[in-house]
């Protein structure tokens, strides 16, 4: 049998510790989940946002390169289909343990993806059907030049042969590290409907020129993953804990209270 699910996971924002040098100060990494079965319709949905937008057919699509007034009908078409997301959003400067990520290439980025996965393996270990592939998950990343996925595999080999709790919370008959791959953006279109979800989630807390925009944190609702009617550390999880203290008083995170409540 072959696989149940797709799994397309990017990045908006960087995950270095230079944000009072002209660094982001967030750090978010999402993931577009979507049955095998049903993989062909973020085809469709590509191709009719460029038809929408009236660009040629096949054009890669980039979020951040749009306009504003195009992003919110490419969301609002991302929040109509039948996909599921998980985005992890990392606020940097709340990191007490900073120190142990400086200088140790990757090491945030693979210690989120830890956490994208756990929360990606909670949905398809839900959402499996016994007609429909083994339940295991094919993953696609967006490639990063400078990252060698092969070390990646390993960092989660590690994990998944750990005793007990130390091999943490992902659901390992989903995970199979012989399935991770990376792509280049404008080859999948998966990868392309992920940067809309990521970026438009990073717009919701990293201001562009002294403002945020959640609308787009907004209109995704329907595509995050609940588990038990809660998407708040889920399908949405901020991290690290202490951000959670500012989130019933910082206005740029009323979203979060107004529309992710748990």
């Amino acid at each position: 049998m072959g696989v149940s699910f797709k799994v397309y996971i990017d990045e908006s924002g960087d995950d270095g510790f230079s944000w009072d040098r002209g660094g982001s100060s967030w750090f978010t990494l999402s993931a577009v989940v979507t049955r095998k079965s049903n993989d062909v319709e973020v085809v469709k949905l590509v191709d009719k946002v460029n038809s929408d937008l009236g660009r040629p057919i096949g054009t890669p699509l980039h979020f951040r390169n749009l306009r504003h007034e195009l992003k919110l009908p490419v969301i609002g078409e991302i929040a109509r289909n039948r996909l599921r997301t998980v985005s992890v959003l990392v606020h940097k400067p709340s990191i007490s343990a900073s120190l142990k990520f400086k200088g140790k290439r990757h090491s945030l980025y693979f210690y989120v993806a830890r956490y994208l996965l756990e929360r990606v393996s909670w949905l398809c270990r839900d959402a499996r059907r016994l007609e429909e592939g083994d339940g295991r998950a094919e993953i696609v990343f967006s490639n990063r030049s400078e990252m060698k996925y092969e070390e990646f595999r390993d960092y989660l080999r590690v994990l998944r042969d750990k005793p007990g709790e130390e091999a943490g919370r992902i659901e390992w008959s989903v995970i199979d590290c012989d399935l991770v791959s990376a792509q280049q953006h404008a080859k999948s279109m998966g990868l392309q409907v992920v940067d809309s979800v990521a970026s438009g989630f990073q717009r919701a807390v990293e201001p562009q020129r002294g403002f945020t925009e959640d609308r787009y944190a907004r209109m995704l609702k329907p595509t995050v993953y609940s588990h038990n009617g809660k998407r708040r550390n889920n399908g949405l999880k901020i991290w690290p804990g202490e951000v959670y203290q500012t989130i019933e008083t910082n206005p740029v995170l009323s979203w979060v209270r107004e529309v992710y409540p748990e």
